[in-house]
């Protein structure tokens, strides 16, 4: 990472913080800001950004993530892939999910149920809007996320059993 983004973004490792909702307070409000933010998220989950998603909007508990059609994610039917809108949803939640949550707590995916309503072709946005988190306490949450059309067409809806927990070495 080059010397001047670092010294805006908080250090990933240091476990009092949140790095995700500190990178992404410092970073929305600069010009290209979320596109950084974005790629940042991707390259820490490669596969999570091979579908190169943008988040647009993230606050407590909300999160909006764009995925552009391109023809890399497309099947045979020339739609939206159901494995990249499952990718979007596990990102939309996980972004959602993770500003959220206090300095002291981790999480991860447990597992993901996913229905495919409608063929998603176009720009498609996965919204999410998920549970108050207030500790570290070791829970399951259920993450709910929509996907919708560039017409806000619902094409897909998924739940992520997410797993929080403190951070290692603090339980």
């Amino acid at each position: 990472m080059a010397t001047p983004l670092r010294k805006l973004l908080p250090d990933l490792e240091d476990p009092r913080r949140n790095f995700i909702r500190e990178a992404w307070d410092r970073l929305r409000r600069l010009p290209g800001g979320k596109r950084i933010f974005s790629e940042l998220v991707g390259r820490a989950a490669p596969y999570t950004g091979s579908i190169g998603a943008s988040v647009r909007a993230l606050s407590l508990g909300h999160a909006e993530v764009v995925l552009r059609d391109r023809p890399k994610l497309r099947n045979h039917l020339r739609c939206v892939h159901a494995i990249a809108l499952a990718n979007l949803a596990e990102l939309t939640g996980n972004v959602a999910l993770a500003y959220s949550l206090p300095a002291d707590a981790r999480f991860i995916v447990a597992g993901l149920d996913i229905d495919y309503l409608k063929k998603a072709r176009g720009t498609i946005t996965g919204l999410c809007d998920c549970p108050d988190i207030a500790s570290s306490e070791r829970k399951e949450y259920p993450v709910e996320v929509r996907m919708v059309d560039a017409g806000g067409a619902l094409v897909a809806k998924a739940t992520l059993r997410t797993l929080v927990g403190p951070k290692k070495g603090r339980a």
